[in-house]
């Protein structure tokens, strides 16, 4: 009887280990938005502080959530306007989005990146999917620095991208007639695009770097250099530095032409100024006129 009830409580425990494991294999939802330009990181930092275990590490807010003996819901907002999130449905994701828009500085289009993660017994990401080693917030915190800047490039990627677009044909026009055919007015409103959009990438290229959250802790920065790797972000940034430099050679063609155009009116005038002398001076000394 004794040995029977003892085989019993290892079926049980087998058994609940197996559920344990089969928690631990499900997949789960990891995601990265952005928003925004940018949060107002202490007002959002009070706000949430209501609503769980909230922390600070350099600009970026971790807020934790856990209902009852459910998964650990971990939300990581970013001052440069993208939130990821570990472990929420679609719905609840949206809102949290919608909380957020409060604290939203110059909101634009919505980026998103969607992966899934799972726990095993090394860390690795592949095919979208994310293995981690533990349940250590940090960890989830170093490889979301990764994430976020994945998404944000995105954002800087499209600006740059549809800005060429725009004006690729400028270079073509200027070998073929010598000349841009725009009005000076038309001429300024290029450049100011272009600025503009190379002013707000300028203005945010430091969410692009290393994060600084790494110098506090050292021993997790392998974390976001292999995400950064997978994400291609070094090399995505090289690439936006080369079409940043298309964009600043199109800003002086631009620049040029405006010069070409001023002082081309400039020599129209001067040569209208000479010819109304010549002829004035025909006029008094053949004529006698005036």
């Amino acid at each position: 009887m004794v040995l029977l009830k003892s085989i019993q409580v290892k079926l049980l425990l087998l058994y609940s280990l197996e559920l344990n494991l089969a928690d631990m294999k499900k997949l789960m939802r990891c995601t990265c938005y952005c928003t925004a330009s940018s949060y107002d990181i202490p007002r959002l930092f009070q706000y949430l502080q209501r609503m769980g275990i909230c922390q600070l590490f350099r600009d970026v807010i971790h807020l934790q959530l856990q209902e009852d003996k459910q998964e650990k819901k971990d939300v990581f907002c970013f001052s440069y306007g993208v939130v990821v999130c570990w472990g929420f449905s679609e719905e609840e994701e949206k809102e949290i989005l919608d909380s957020l828009k409060t604290f939203e500085k110059d909101p634009g289009k919505l980026e998103l990146d969607e992966f899934t993660y799972v726990y095993g017994d090394n860390f690795k990401i592949e095919e979208d999917e994310i293995v981690l080693q533990n349940q250590n917030d940090l960890t989830k915190l170093a490889i979301s620095h990764g994430l976020a800047q994945s998404v944000k490039l995105i954002i800087f990627e499209d600006l740059v991208q549809k800005n060429i677009e725009r004006t690729k044909h400028l270079p073509s026009d200027l070998a073929q007639k010598g000349k841009i055919p725009l009005s000076r007015k038309e001429i300024y409103q290029k450049m100011g695009y272009i600025f503009i959009e190379r002013n707000f990438i300028n203005l945010h290229s430091e969410s692009l770097d290393t994060p600084e959250f790494f110098w506090d802790y050292p021993e997790l920065e392998p974390f976001y250099r292999r995400t950064s790797h997978y994400l291609d972000i070094n090399k995505r940034v090289e690439v936006l530095n080369k079409k940043l430099n298309v964009m600043h050679e199109l800003f002086q063609i631009l620049s040029n032409e405006i010069n070409h155009q001023h002082s081309s009116r400039l020599e129209w005038t001067i040569i209208l100024l000479i010819f109304i002398e010549v002829t004035l001076a025909v006029l008094h000394d053949l004529f006698h006129i005036i």
